[in-house]
């Protein structure tokens, strides 16, 4: 998409055009990945069940409607054609966004796009091997050990669906605080400051979406204190540094760097 004048000089009929074709583009990105990902449902579905066939075994697991196949493969298609299309969209968004961007706001906010997607990566790929391999055998482990238990498929993949949505969101944690520390909301000071609120809310988190074990509240407020903690660190790295020169002035950096220099 061409940008042939100024975001802020635009007419609101300009911007609504340029929103209307961003989001058209973010359309058929979507749908190009639900597409792709549909044909590969059945592989992807496979995936999702490994560690739970790892546990109980494949002729354990079952669907209890003939229609439970199809909603399965929808929702997987949907989800995994929205993650598989993500850098389509994110580009079209930002072609969007960019116009009304200093180029310092610019040089930031990549960086930062990049590390949302990182850290949701990380967020499922640590549901994945982790979390769910962990939780299943855990679970499984309790009540009688010679009775089989027959697990629905839909309900599996759907579940499985949702915590990793839920600890990617998680783990956009360090992001959120970047972004708020750019706005100036917190600084390293008061994220300090604040520290052990932060983590008693952590373990309230934890202790009431997780099954009332202290082995499965760690496995979830490990990750949320060493989030905030990087979180911690990148606002000491980054924000301030940048604040810093931000604040100082062009003339004043000039001498820094001469001082440094000498």
């Amino acid at each position: 998409m061409a940008i042939k004048q100024d975001f802020k000089e635009m007419t609101l009929v300009e911007h609504l055009d340029d929103l209307r074709a961003c989001l058209i583009r973010v359309v058929i990105a979507l749908c190009l990945g639900f597409f792709a990902a549909y044909y590969f449902s059945e592989q992807i579905t496979y995936f999702l069940l490994a560690p739970l066939v790892a546990v109980v075994g494949k002729q354990n697991i079952i669907y209890l409607s003939i229609f439970d196949k199809v909603t399965v493969q929808f929702h997987l298609a949907f989800v995994a054609g929205a993650i598989l299309s993500s850098p389509l969209w994110f580009w079209q968004v930002w072609l969007f966004i960019r116009p009304a961007l200093h180029d310092e706001e610019k040089k930031m906010v990549r960086p930062i796009l990049m590390l949302g997607f990182f850290l949701f990566c990380a967020g499922v790929c640590f549901t994945y091997y982790i979390l769910l391999p962990f939780g299943i055998n855990m679970f499984t482990s309790f009540g009688l050990a010679d009775i089989k238990a027959n697990i629905d498929m839909k309900d599996f993949i759907l579940m499985t669906i949702k915590v990793m949505f839920f600890m990617g969101l998680m783990f956009q944690i360090p992001m959120a605080m970047l972004i708020i520390g750019f706005m100036g909301i917190v600084t390293k000071q008061s994220l300090h400051a604040m520290r052990r609120y932060v983590y008693v809310g952590a373990t309230i988190v934890a202790a009431v979406f997780t099954p009332p074990d202290v082995i499965s509240q760690l496995m979830m407020l490990i990750p949320l204190i060493v989030l905030f903690e990087l979180g911690v660190m990148l606002v000491a790295l980054i924000v301030h540094p940048y604040l810093e020169r931000k604040h100082m002035g062009p003339a004043q950096n000039k001498d820094v760097a001469k001082e440094k220099e000498v």
